[in-house]
């Protein structure tokens, strides 16, 4: 059992040296061309639409607990930043758009909802968590990303936010 502890140790900073090279290396890069759709299947948004806009986008799914402390947040960085150029786009992934519909009934949202049926987009940005969240700033570059969700963390996040909002191309 110690043996097993003592494993942990060591293997567990070396798992989260690979995740930072792996997010380090989307960092700057332009972020994948998208066509999302409503939660009906009706075309939606191609997320080139929104070049020239901060937006932060972030993948969940109804099962995805964090994902229920996450929206209040996401509430208000829409309501706060909406009219200084942040646009906020929640990116449904589940199986049945029945289990968002639910997920939404329960935790309403005033930032858009969209869908990836085809997990596409999620391929795109090989997305590994949930949630998880790409701060894209106005040239179309991933500037931040962001997995899981953790309340402590809201702070040093708005202040990114505000930051890259109030920065003109």
């Amino acid at each position: 059992m110690i043996k097993k502890i003592k494993w942990l140790f060591i293997i567990v900073p070396m798992l989260s040296l690979f995740t930072t090279t792996s997010v380090a290396e989307h960092l700057d890069k332009i972020s994948p061309a998208c066509t999302l759709t409503t939660l009906e299947g009706a075309p939606a948004h191609n997320l080139q639409e929104f070049k020239g806009k901060v937006v932060y986008m972030d993948f969940w799914a109804s099962w995805c607990l964090p994902c229920v402390k996450s929206f209040p947040f996401l509430n208000e960085l829409d309501h706060d930043l909406k009219e200084k150029g942040l646009h906020v786009i929640g990116i449904n992934l589940d199986e049945k758009v029945t289990d968002a519909q639910e997920f939404l009934a329960k935790y309403p949202v005033d930032f858009s909802i969209v869908a990836d049926p085809s997990k596409q987009c999620a391929k795109g940005f090989e997305v590994i968590a949930m949630p998880t969240s790409y701060l894209i700033v106005r040239k179309g570059n991933i500037r931040h990303i962001h997995r899981g969700f953790r309340s402590g963390e809201t702070e040093e996040l708005r202040a990114l936010i505000t930051q890259l909002v109030m920065e003109h191309p």
